[in-house]
């Protein structure tokens, strides 16, 4: 069972996960710890209590592709509860709290409440369309208009966009050189200033072309 030091952030969950990560057990974890690796066989859901995590491929070269970043509330490792291999691997982004649960302990928990069954299933099918978005905006889009995608995304309501070149080259799947170039295009072309390590702000609306 969770620790005490934990009551605060499982009250934070929505009912439905706060019971599930009753059934788990909770660890802090520091930044760069890879909990899956793609590939591998496992059975365990990671739901998030504080920090976030990182779903991403890689390739022999060492280039990634990030499927997306969880935080408190949310949980990754549903896709593998078939028996399969991982799809993908996942990593902490900052320091985290998680809740392991194994897959025993999930299907106790929808044995006794069947309604949890329908909400995994809605977020396998959320998560299998962003993929398949993503992988759409791969094939079609070359580099500026994926940057252009992920920009608008992250800046909506006048958000800054929180992100190194490093951490945009892995959501983009391309290289920080490449990254580096257009984001200092986009400084000089007075779309995006720069307002501290890692974090810019977008001064107005990016071109549909570059």
């Amino acid at each position: 069972m969770p620790d005490d030091s934990t009551d605060a952030e499982l009250l934070a969950l929505p009912t439905s996960l706060r019971l599930l990560a009753a059934r788990g057990i909770s660890r802090s974890h520091r930044k760069g710890v890879v909990l899956i690796e793609e590939g591998s066989v496992g059975d365990n859901l990671y739901v998030v209590l504080s920090g976030s995590l990182r779903a991403y491929s890689s390739d022999a070269r060492g280039r990634e592709i990030t499927y997306g970043v969880y935080g408190p509330g949310e949980y990754v490792g549903e896709m593998s509860l078939d028996g399969g291999p991982r799809s993908a691997s996942v990593i902490t982004e900052e320091a985290s709290r998680l809740v392991m649960v194994t897959r025993a302990s999930l299907l106790t928990h929808i044995s006794e409440h069947p309604e949890f069954a329908f909400e995994l299933l809605t977020k396998v099918i959320r998560r299998a369309r962003a993929a398949t978005l993503s992988t759409k905006q791969l094939a079609l889009n070359d580099v500026y208009g994926r940057l252009k995608n992920l920009v608008d995304e992250l800046t909506q309501d006048g958000r800054h966009l929180a992100l190194t070149h490093q951490g945009m080259a892995q959501r983009l799947g391309c290289s920080r050189e490449m990254v580096s170039k257009l984001v200092k295009d986009l400084e000089l072309g007075g779309y995006l200033r720069r307002v501290a390590a890692g974090e810019y702000q977008r001064l107005k609306n990016l071109p549909a072309r570059w």
